[in-house]
């Protein structure tokens, strides 16, 4: 899928990272819509990270971006809606293989673990690198909870 309007959620810990990233991404001419949070004030990551997963579901952005203290938050809530995959990268190789073998729409980043030049480099990777589809594309066919369970 082609990068079109790409959709940035934060909790009040992934804050200044969401900052730098919208930075980042403009100077790298995307285009963004960011759906908050827009201060360092404690807020509770589900109710962001619930305004980009609708966004994804109904294709208003793609792909995603998540951010809060260990991305773990953003995470779990965003993988609760059926047609998003959010993938947690600390790193290039793993950003490289959320979106090449998981089709990942949405990567997550840990806000207080990761410094801006490795967001720099994580982001690059995962916005460069396309789905493989394949045996990749079976195995995510099976990840919906099956019929009777």
């Amino acid at each position: 899928m082609e990068i079109e309007t790409i959709g940035i959620a934060s909790d009040h810990a992934g804050f200044p990272m969401k900052q730098f990233v919208l930075q980042y991404l403009a100077k790298k001419g995307y285009k963004v819509k960011d759906f908050g949070t827009n201060s360092i004030d404690s807020v509770d990551y589900p109710d962001f990270a619930h305004k980009l997963g609708q966004a994804i579901e109904k294709h208003e952005v793609y792909p995603g971006i998540a951010i809060c203290g260990t991305g773990e938050g953003m995470a779990i809530t965003l993988n609760k809606y059926p047609d998003i995959r959010a993938g947690l990268a600390w790193n290039e190789d793993i950003a490289h293989l959320i979106r090449q073998h998981n089709d990942a729409n949405i990567l997550v980043l840990p806000g207080r673990f990761i410094s801006l030049m490795t967001a720099e480099k994580i982001l690059d990777t995962f916005l460069s690198v396309t789905f493989d589809g394949g045996r990749h594309e079976r195995r995510i066919e099976k990840i919906p909870i099956p019929d009777g369970c």
